[in-house]
């Protein structure tokens, strides 16, 4: 029986990710999907993208693997509805009792509640939830008056442990706005997946679809009750999601902030990109030097050091990716933000583990950006 999925957020990372995976596996003969969409916001900007994404739309896959140059262009077909949470109330809410799976990606403030969420009744309410968090359990409410089949969840917002941090701000805030003991109970036994995505999506194509690099992963934490979202060759289920965050975070987007802060020091063009950037003998010397000298001994004392040393050279093809228009000064935004998370948290995380290595490079990076 096919696995419908019903998917909050309507970015073009998903587009290039979850639904693509889906969309592939559907071609190879896979009973998953489809796929109906739901933009959560009441703005009219993106009424556009909805028609487009039911229509099918483009995905470009560009980039190196392997050092090697690939370009492939797939029309995607998964989704087969979009729609307006404000505007298809109903539709949405059909959709809720047939899904079977439900994706999310809301954006860094997704997960925020809104102050007028927090009334009693709200799980009950005609009224439609202002937050994401208070719209989802409005339907999960709704989804359990209706006779509660089980449903999965899987978050995709950049997040650590996404899911278990959803579920509890869905569980306080059912407890704090009063809902049904029975609702609470039965939410509380819904399995909500920990996942870390991974896909530079750096140019969106209008009025739906985008273009991305060849490499893309999905890892997700095994649990009782939790199925198998889609069988891809780019989705993982781990017993332990920690090593794939901690090589995410500490070198892919640590190395970002590096050349993030070399960029601000430099002075360099307000334009410049990532693979502009790499270009620089300068910049790629002190990128190579930090991996080298302050990363990988880091994870080679928490027993990563292999897996560190592969998913280094994977980085850096995709740093050097002659097709994506990466800028520094996006990824410079929140900079101390990223460089307590990126930076300063795997420096802790080294020494937890025995690691002494000196690391000069890293520190003068915080010290810029902290002090």
């Amino acid at each position: 029986m096919s696995r419908r999925i019903l998917q909050f957020g309507t970015s073009r990372f998903l587009q290039a990710h979850v639904d693509l995976f889906v969309h592939e596996a559907r071609v190879e003969g896979a009973d998953v999907g489809p796929i109906t969409v739901v933009k959560t916001t009441a703005d009219a900007g993106r009424d556009g993208r909805l028609t487009a994404l039911a229509s099918g739309y483009p995905v470009i896959i560009r980039g190196l693997e392997d050092g090697v140059a690939v370009e492939r262009e797939v029309t995607a077909t998964a989704v087969v509805a979009a729609l307006s949470i404000v505007r298809d109330r109903d539709a949405v809410r059909a959709a809720m009792l047939e899904a079977d799976i439900i994706v999310s990606n809301t954006g860094e403030t997704g997960y925020a509640i809104a102050a007028a969420d927090r009334r009693p009744g709200l799980a009950d309410a005609e009224a439609l939830a202002q937050s994401f968090p208070g719209k989802l359990l409005q339907l999960l409410a709704y989804r359990w008056r209706a006779g509660g089949r089980e449903i999965a969840v899987f978050p995709c917002e950049l997040i650590n442990r996404n899911g278990r941090v959803l579920k509890r701000l869905l569980l306080d805030l059912a407890a704090e706005t009063a809902a049904p003991a029975d609702f609470i109970a039965w939410l509380d036994r819904q399995p909500f997946a920990d996942s870390l995505v991974d896909r530079i999506v750096a140019t969106p194509l209008e009025p739906a679809g985008a273009i991305a690099e060849p490499y893309a992963l999905w890892a997700i934490e095994r649990q009782p009750g939790l199925p198998v979202p889609v069988e891809h060759a780019q989705v993982v289920m781990t017993d332990d999601l920690e090593p794939y965050e901690r090589l995410k975070l500490h070198i892919l987007n640590l190395g970002h902030s590096v050349l993030a802060d070399h960029w601000r020091q430099a002075g360099l063009p307000a334009d410049e990109t990532v693979k502009a950037i790499l270009a620089r003998p300068l910049a790629r010397a002190l990128i190579d030097r930090v991996y080298a000298e302050e990363v990988l001994p880091g994870f080679a004392a928490n027993g990563l050091g292999s897996q560190a040393a592969a998913y280094v050279a994977t980085t850096l093809d995709r740093f050097a990716n002659p097709f994506l228009e990466h800028r520094i000064a996006d990824i410079f935004g929140n900079h101390a933000l990223k460089v307590e998370r990126r930076i300063v948290a795997f420096k802790a995380w080294s020494q937890a583990a025995g690691a002494d290595h000196a690391t000069p490079l890293l520190d003068a990076i915080v010290a810029r950006a902290l002090d």
